[in-house]
């Protein structure tokens, strides 16, 4: 009976070594098996995390590229404006030149003609000549060197031609003194034509005669053969009489 008891035991002995082998096996499948998903979730994870960066990174780089082609615009703009600004600053300096030579042109059309103004002011009618003396002190003294702009020279210019002009297209009235042959200082009226003929009476119409321009002022000559006809005129002018043709002598110089 112990034999076999014995036996039985030497029999079962290769049974439980197989059998502890193959839990060891299966243990190691486990492992394995854990391993593999773990593996498995650990790829999954990874693929998950860089598709969310993946994402992060496609709208940083859209980003970017909508910066740079914003940048890109603006440089554009940039280019395009300074040609703008060149063209413009080359135009610039094309008036800034016309402009000098215009003004340039009117300082030498002022220079002559305030020179022509000064030289027949003592020529005109005394009250003409007072009429304008406020436009006659702002001529330059010295156009060389005066400060006075071309612009305000030539409004000064042309308002004494104006002045000029209004007096010479009618016909005024003033009250001056007149010498007569005695020498004396006699008070009349002038009626100046113009800038061409003045005509002047005494009160009393027994001093009269004519007036000229000359080159050293106006000269007045005696005529006292036409005092009735000049204060007629007078009178006319004054509509006190109904206006008519009357002769008057002309010097046509």
């Amino acid at each position: 009976m112990r034999h076999g008891i014995l036996t039985a035991c030497v029999a079962l002995f290769p049974l439980t070594q197989s059998f502890a082998q193959g839990e060891d096996l299966v243990g190691g499948v486990r492992t394995t098996v854990e391993q593999w998903v773990q593996t498995r979730q650990l790829i999954s994870r990874s693929q998950a995390d860089w598709q969310g960066e993946k994402d992060m990174l496609d709208q940083t780089i859209a980003l970017y590229e909508r910066e740079l082609g914003a940048i890109g615009e603006q440089m554009t703009k940039v280019s395009t404006n300074n040609t703008q600004v060149a063209a413009e600053m080359a135009d610039a300096g094309a008036l800034k030149e016309s402009s000098i030579e215009a003004v340039n042109r009117v300082r030498t059309f002022a220079t002559e003609f305030e020179a022509r103004l000064k030289a027949a002011a003592p020529q005109l009618p005394a009250p003409l000549q007072e009429s304008i003396k406020p436009l006659m002190l702002r001529l330059p003294a010295d156009p060389a060197t005066t400060k006075m702009l071309a612009a305000e020279r030539l409004q000064v210019i042309v308002g004494i031609l104006n002045e000029l002009d209004k007096f010479n297209s009618a016909v005024n009235l003033f009250n001056e003194k007149i010498r007569n042959d005695k020498g004396e200082e006699v008070s009349v009226e002038t009626l100046y034509v113009g800038l061409g003929a003045a005509y002047f009476v005494n009160q009393t119409a027994d001093f009269a005669g004519v007036g000229t321009p000359g080159p050293n002022g106006w000269q007045w000559t005696s005529k006292s053969d036409i005092a009735s006809v000049v204060q007629e005129a007078v009178q006319m002018y004054r509509n006190e009489r109904t206006a008519r043709f009357l002769k008057l002598p002309v010097t046509i110089q």
